[in-house]
């Protein structure tokens, strides 16, 4: 059985589920594992560029379903969630990042830069020095990595 903290719970399913999803021709987008009340879930998001559908979703959960109870990273009962990444997605990798450059992204941050916690702006990619290039107005901002708190794309009606 698997160590029982969140990153390696994540890191263990995504090397299980990474496979699985490229065979059925879907890209992984994320794992979560989280407690919430009482209750822990393990969420994988799933993509492609046809996006993705609940017959989609339920495919990849009965595809992944035992090999997640053969392998058994998870030592306490949890709720198994396949998703898409939606309109609005989070951006939390390199691998995001890259993707959705070019995008118009919101970043919220832990602490103010510029004035604000908060910076909506065009996604230039990371700099040399792996800050978050983000495009506001006529300026553009640097921001370290570690500075957001959670960065996601804007969808625009």
């Amino acid at each position: 059985m698997a160590n029982k903290k969140s990153g390696s719970i994540a890191e263990i399913v995504t090397a299980l589920a990474a496979p699985f999803a490229e065979q059925m021709g879907y890209s992984l987008w994320d794992v979560e594992y989280v407690r919430e009340g009482a209750d822990y879930y393990l969420r994988i998001t799933i993509d492609n560029e046809a996006g993705i559908t609940i017959d989609d979703c339920e495919a990849f959960s009965r595809a992944i379903d035992p090999v997640l109870d053969e392998a058994d990273p998870i030592a306490d009962s949890y709720h198994l969630e396949i998703s898409s990444p939606g309109v609005e997605r989070d951006i939390k990798t390199r691998a995001h990042i890259e993707f959705c450059t070019g995008e118009t992204v919101e970043a919220r941050l832990f602490a103010p830069v510029e004035g604000s916690r908060v910076h909506r702006g065009i996604l230039q990619g990371l700099d040399e020095n792996g800050c978050v290039l983000l495009a506001v107005g006529e300026q553009t901002l640097a921001i370290p990595r570690a500075s957001i708190s959670r960065m996601t794309t804007v969808f625009e009606f």
